[in-house]
């Protein structure tokens, strides 16, 4: 049982995000819709899965599956804007609305029940009364939001003290369905868990939580007390530190979109520096807003993880077009004249993850404006970011990008690879291959034979006045690319080999090198430290 007592109430909206850009574009429902980022779908309608789209597809290998699909760009501002009037109806019937992402929001659901005469008649009004703005969805009760989250995407009603029975027969990617519960990196432990053979929530369950800690990050810890129903993340108990809500007076009052933007990221700028002033982070945030002619309005905004300035400004941005360009009855008729920016819940700063520059969100702004400088003075081709590819060598799994660019890699790296690089990775590549000499015992060169076969066993590496002996070896791997084309076709083989002593070598030599066979001879390609 959850905190308390209570109980949780999940109302989810089925592929939200094709659902609002079918909405905007003035699409039937009926037609086959898929959402592209990065030129691969990311969410579709039921009638595009029918014909055989899923989230993932490549857009060229979408539209062969189903050529008459309306191909439209993600959109985050558009998701939100379209939720609202399903928010502001499910508000208007049970206060207390948290939205955890356009498409999903949740509230307690022990006062609906007493309400309504029970959770069942609670359910059945708040599906009618979304449906009176044209959307269809389905609820879910538990007794644990996560529970309650994946209930609804089964329209099923936990009773209490069920959860973990519920969620025990469930596949493991369960787990990792919905981002607005999970953290980025909660796709690579489904992925881990399934190839160590455990394959549903119970099997993840079972596991003891000290197994879990010891062999698992913080995420997997989170996930395992999800599995097991365990109480999570209530809200703080501790009073909220004193003076950390800001506001800002909007003089003249802003009723357009851009005014509104411009104004809620300055606000949660604000709020921010108030927040690390304070050692602590929101992961609920209310928005509030009021006009010149006394309306008021509220929404609660609830993160898996604590929220960045970028974030907070986007929820911001998200909320306000909802408010202002809105279909429902609660579009405010008059310009705004004051936002409030107000955490509800907030955690200590210490407890967090420290991001890649060492802080929690400020100092990736900082390090972002920086680079973003040194292009302004240099030229958009000097700060490049490396996005994985698909390739068989180390160098060709790479492609770098200017900052800023769309991050699509050159070739697809899920795609299939034969003769691929097995694990691990080199730790660098050399971006002019050093020629080196590998021979057997007997001082004889070693090369690679036409059936990909040493043609002796590696004994010695040799590299300009440096020479080691081998205490191992693994491959050869071959590749033969394009071998259509005589102009670009090329046939080379690689392999692992680990040193030992050497003679003429420093405290700094390498332990291990990945080398490259190209027909006449061998270079290194990469370094293993």
């Amino acid at each position: 049982m959850s905190a308390g007592g209570s109980r949780v109430l999940a109302l989810w909206c089925a592929d939200w995000p094709a659902v609002a850009a079918a909405a905007t574009a003035d699409l039937s429902p009926a037609e086959p819709v898929a959402v592209m980022s990065g030129n691969r779908v990311v969410a579709c309608s039921a009638t595009a899965r029918a014909e055989g789209v899923t989230p993932g597809l490549r857009r060229r290998d979408a539209q062969a599956r189903c050529p008459r699909l309306h191909v439209l760009a993600a959109d985050d501002g558009r998701d939100a804007r379209v939720f609202e009037p399903v928010a502001a109806a499910v508000d208007a019937a049970a206060p207390g609305v948290e939205v955890l992402r356009p498409g999903l929001l949740v509230l307690a659901a022990g006062g609906l029940a007493r309400y309504f005469g029970s959770e069942e008649a609670a359910a059945e009004r708040l599906v009618d009364e979304v449906a009176a703005v044209g959307v269809e969805c389905q609820v879910g009760v538990a007794d644990e939001l996560s529970t309650a989250v994946v209930a609804a995407r089964r329209s099923a009603l936990v009773p209490p003290g069920s959860g973990a029975r519920f969620l025990a027969p469930l596949p493991i990617g369960e787990l990792a369905a919905e981002p607005a519960l999970a953290a980025g990196s909660r796709a690579d432990l489904v992925d881990l868990l399934h190839r160590l053979g455990v394959r549903t929530v119970g099997a993840f369950a079972a596991l003891t939580p000290v197994a879990v800690a010891s062999r698992f990050g913080a995420d997997a810890v989170a996930a395992h007390r999800g599995a097991r129903a365990e109480p999570e993340r209530p809200p703080s108990a501790r009073p909220l530190p004193p003076d950390l809500e800001v506001e800002m007076r909007c003089d003249p009052p802003v009723d357009r979109v851009d005014a509104a933007a411009f104004a809620g990221r300055a606000l949660a700028q604000r709020l921010h520096g108030r927040l690390a002033a304070a050692s602590v982070s929101c992961t609920r945030l209310a928005v509030h807003a009021s006009t010149v002619r006394g309306e008021h309005f509220s929404r609660t905004w609830r993160c898996a993880e604590p929220l960045t300035p970028d974030g907070t400004a986007d929820r911001v941005r998200w909320q306000l077009d909802g408010w202002l360009t809105g279909r429902s009855g609660s579009r405010p008729t008059a310009g705004i004249d004051l936002l409030r920016l107000e955490p509800v819940e907030v955690v200590p700063t210490g407890a967090l993850q420290l991001g890649l520059w060492g802080g929690v969100g400020a100092e990736d702004d900082r390090a972002r404006r920086a680079l973003t400088r040194v292009q302004g003075l240099l030229g958009g081709d000097a700060v490049r970011i490396g996005v994985l590819s698909g390739g068989r060598g180390p160098a060709e799994r790479v492609t770098v990008v200017s900052l800023g660019d769309e991050m699509v890699p050159d070739a697809d790296p899920a795609a299939p690879w034969p003769g691929r690089l097995p694990e691990p990775a080199p730790t660098a590549v050399l971006p002019i291959p050093p020629r080196v000499v590998l021979e057997s015992v007997d001082g004889v060169p070693v090369t690679v034979t036409e059936r990909g076969e040493f043609g002796a066993n590696p004994a010695r590496l040799r590299w300009g006045d440096h020479s080691w002996a081998l205490l191992g070896h693994a491959g050869p791997w071959s590749v033969d690319e394009r071998w259509w084309d005589r102009s670009t076709a090329r046939r080379v083989a690689r392999a692992q080999v680990l040193l030992g002593q050497g003679a003429g070598s420093g405290a700094g030599a390498p332990r291990a090198l990945l080398v490259l066979y190209d027909g006449t001879g061998w270079c290194v390609e990469g370094v293993y430290e």
